[in-house]
C-alpha cells in the first residue's frame, strides 16, 4: 500500500506522490501510463483546462479529456485535480462568470460529475481574490467541486482567500533549486493547515541527471527557452546535479529519488506531482518513498544545493 498524505484539514487524502499530466498527449500510450500509475498506487492526477494536445498553446482541454478517458470506470479510485484561470488573450481570469463557465467545461472534458480539487491556476489581478474564492465556495455547495486550491499565489492572497473559505492546497514550483516558497509560503501553509503540492519537483527534469547537455533537449522542447537550461546557466546547474548524482549513488538511489525524498522530508503536508510520459519513471519516482534521509543527509544536501544555488530564473522573459 502506497503511503498516503492529507492535504489540508478538510479531509482530502491522497497518495504521497501524485502525477502531473501536463506533458501527456491524448493517446493510448498516455492512457496506459495513467492507468499504470493508478495500479502502482498513485491516486492524485493533476491537469488543467490550459493543457492541450502535446501541450499546444492553441488547444484547450485535450489533457482533461485524456485524464477523464484514462480514469473512466475507476473514478472512485482517483483524486482528480484541475485548474482554471489562464487565458491566452486576456491574461489570468477569476471573475464569477468565467469560473462558472470554466468549471462546466472542465466537467464536460473530464466526463465526470465533480472535481475533487479545483485550483485557480493564476490569480486574476483585476478580480479580488475574495470574489473568486466566494464563487468557488458556491461550487462546493453545488457539488461541482469538493476542495479549493490556489496555484502560484502570494502569501497575502492565500491569507485573504483562506478567510473566505478553507483552502485545501496551494500548488507552486518547489524543488532543490526552486526554494523561494520557504521564505513565506511554507510557514504560512503550516500555520493555516493548508497542503502543499510542488510542481516541477525535479527542476523540469534537470535534477534527474538525464540531461547532460543542451543538445539532449529535442528541437521542439519548451525547456530550450528557459534560462536555467541555457549557456553558462546550464553548465553551472549541471555541476550541482553532478554532486546530487554522486550523493544519490552513495545512498543507493537515483538522483530523482533523492530529490523527491528531500521534498517529502520538508513536511508531511507536501505532495509532489512529478510529470513523466513513461511508466517506468513513475515506478522510479515512487521508489523515493523508500529513501530515508538522516539529519546528516539533509545537511549534506543543504550544502550541495542551498537556497538560491540555481543559475537563471524560473521562467523566460517577463515572467522570470
Amino acid at each position: 500500500m502506497l503511503e498516503k498524505r492529507k492535504l489540508g484539514r478538510e479531509g482530502l487524502e491522497v497518495s504521497a506522490l501524485g502525477l502531473g499530466t501536463m506533458m501527456l498527449a491524448n493517446n493510448e500510450e498516455s492512457v496506459r501510463t495513467i492507468q499504470g500509475a493508478l495500479d502502482l498506487g498513485v491516486t492524485m492526477f493533476d491537469t488543467a483546462d490550459l493543457y492541450g494536445e502535446e501541450y499546444s498553446l492553441q488547444r484547450f482541454g485535450g489533457n482533461e479529456k485524456l485524464v477523464g478517458r484514462a480514469l473512466k470506470g475507476r473514478r472512485d479510485e482517483a483524486i482528480i485535480a484541475t485548474k482554471f484561470g489562464v487565458t491566452h488573450s486576456q491574461g489570468p481570469k477569476g471573475d464569477p462568470a468565467y469560473i462558472k463557465k470554466s468549471v462546466d467545461a472542465s466537467l464536460y472534458q473530464l466526463g465526470i460529475d465533480y472535481i475533487d480539487l479545483y485550483y485557480q491556476h493564476r490569480v486574476d489581478p483585476n478580480t479580488p481574490i475574495e470574489e473568486t474564492v466566494s464563487t468557488m465556495a458556491d461550487l462546493v455547495k453545488e457539488g461541482k467541486i469538493r476542495y479549493i486550491g490556489l496555484s502560484e499565489a502570494t502569501a497575502d492572497q492565500i491569507k485573504r482567500a483562506h478567510a473566505v473559505h478553507p483552502i485545501t492546497a496551494v500548488e507552486t514550483e518547489y524543488s532543490l533549486w526552486s526554494r523561494e516558497v520557504e521564505d513565506e509560503i511554507l510557514p504560512l501553509l503550516n500555520e493555516l493547515g493548508i497542503g502543499f503540492v510542488p510542481y516541477s519537483p525535479l527542476g523540469r527534469g534537470f535534477l534527474t541527471g538525464q540531461i547532460k547537455k543542451f543538445e539532449d533537449l529535442p528541437a521542439d522542447d519548451y525547456r530550450r527557452y528557459y534560462p536555467r537550461f541555457q549557456g553558462d546557466n546550464f553548465a553551472k546547474n549541471l555541476e550541482v546535479v553532478t554532486l546530487i548524482e554522486s550523493m544519490a549513488a552513495q545512498k543507493g538511489c537515483t538522483a530523482a529519488q533523492l530529490g523527491l525524498a528531500w521534498l517529502l522530508a520538508q513536511g508531511s503536508q507536501i505532495v509532489p506531482i512529478p510529470g513523466t510520459k513513461r511508466l517506468e519513471r513513475i515506478a522510479e519516482n515512487l521508489g523515493s518513498l523508500q529513501v530515508t534521509l538522516s539529519a546528516e543527509d539533509l545537511a549534506e544536501i543543504e550544502h550541495i544545493s542551498p537556497k538560491g544555488i540555481a543559475a537563471g530564473s524560473r521562467f523566460p522573459g517577463a515572467n522570470a
